[in-house]
């Protein structure tokens, strides 16, 4: 008899978004006409911008041509799009080549399969509290995983230490809850701390274009030294909205080398292994991403959701709730009033004034009693929901 993988037994019954979507489900049923507004899942609100949707009309036409038609494309991603995103990197002074960017169908996806390179043996670090997929992933795949917490004594982003010691270590940056992001010297230290160790660094990055903070780096590739143990996984789901077409990239430096065996090479042997690529017209999506124009445009939605941002954050001030992100994140992490409990917290705002939030449980131990807003809804819908959220909470 066929035995399953067994290590799903030790996952939490069910993922933070599958609790929150059953606990909506059920006040809808009992309220089907409610307008809830919705800022816990980071799902985008605009649309994709124009120089987007002008280059996805063109590649669609180009499918119609025989002499433009493409099929299967490379699986590590098209030459134009690989060596437009190396030189978008350029622009920001970093240097790497169009080999070492890979093109995947988003860094969720991106972010589970780069695990294929690693032995199950490996040791995982997650600086919690954290996206719940990084320990699901390595849970799946039996890995011990060495929880690092954080917490508003350092500002949700912690130092190295003996206790961080493992084979893979995950940095968000801007966070994901915590909307906090990592200095230049403090992302320093994590990179000698894994060239000092051995380790390698899953960076990820989905939220880099959020930081307006000069300084901040938007990539792991600023630092001296990152090179030799850093991956870095970028999306363009919240950076240019393909949260609905999908797609992003990784960048493997061809000096992270461990045991004899180069990361750059074994991942094109696994993409070219267990993929077809992804589709030209996508692709075609993305480079127009990285053109001046689509750069003003895709900057245009972000400051619509700094925005929210803002509004929010007004209403915590005036409320003295304690909270960081927001400015160079799209999420607002804050301490949940009172002491209530995030799952508590999350109940209050559903049932009495119907706002959707997530409940920092949810993203490991030291995240409870804080709460989490997305900035990505429509505009007079945070603004409804920051009304609302004064009323109730001013009155305690």
């Amino acid at each position: 008899m066929i035995k399953p993988n067994m290590h799903y037994a030790n996952l939490k019954d069910s993922y933070l978004f599958y609790n929150i979507a059953q606990k909506v489900n059920a006040y809808l049923t009992e309220h089907p006409d409610t307008h809830l507004l919705r800022m816990g899942i980071g799902d985008v609100s605009l649309p994709l911008c124009s120089s987007v949707i002008t280059a996805l009309h063109g590649a669609v036409d180009d499918q119609s041509a025989a002499d433009r038609f493409h099929g299967y494309m490379p699986e590590c991603g098209a030459p134009f799009l690989r060596e437009t995103i190396a030189a978008h990197y350029g622009r920001r002074g970093v240097e790497i080549t169009p080999e070492e960017v890979f093109v995947s169908s988003g860094a969720s996806d991106e972010l589970g399969d780069i695990l294929d390179l690693f032995d199950r043996s490996s040791s995982a670090l997650v600086i919690e509290p954290a996206y719940p997929a990084y320990v699901d992933a390595n849970v799946m795949a039996g890995r011990r995983i060495v929880h690092l917490p954080s917490g508003r004594e350092n500002g949700f982003l912690p130092e190295p230490s003996p206790k961080a010691h493992a084979d893979l270590l995950y940095i968000c940056s801007p966070n994901n809850p915590t909307g906090a992001v990592f200095s230049r010297e403090q992302l320093k230290r994590w990179v000698d701390f894994a060239n000092m160790n051995r380790s390698v660094i899953l960076f990820d990055a989905a939220y880099e274009a959020f930081i307006e903070e000069d300084g901040l780096p938007h990539s792991i590739f600023e630092i001296d030294g990152a090179r030799t143990c850093a991956i870095e996984i970028c999306s363009l789901s919240k950076t240019a909205g393909f949260t609905g077409t999908r797609l992003g990239y990784t960048v493997i430096p061809k000096e992270l080398v461990r045991h004899g065996m180069c990361f750059n090479d074994m991942w094109v042997r696994n993409r070219t292994t267990k993929t077809n690529g992804v589709s030209y017209i996508i692709q075609r999506g993305g480079a127009a991403v990285f053109t001046p124009e689509g750069q003003r445009q895709i900057m245009e939605n972000i400051r619509y959701y700094k925005e929210n941002a803002r509004t929010l954050t007004k209403v915590l001030d005036r409320l003295g709730i304690w909270y960081c992100g927001g400015r160079n994140a799209p999420y607002i992490w804050l301490r949940c009033p009172d002491g209530t409990d995030s799952w508590s917290f999350f109940d209050r705002l559903l049932n009495e004034i119907q706002v959707v939030g997530t409940p920092g449980e949810g993203f490991g131990a030291c995240g409870e009693g804080y709460f989490r807003f997305s900035t990505f809804g429509n505009s007079a819908d945070t603004a409804e929901a920051a009304e609302r959220l004064f009323s109730l909470l001013k009155k305690g």
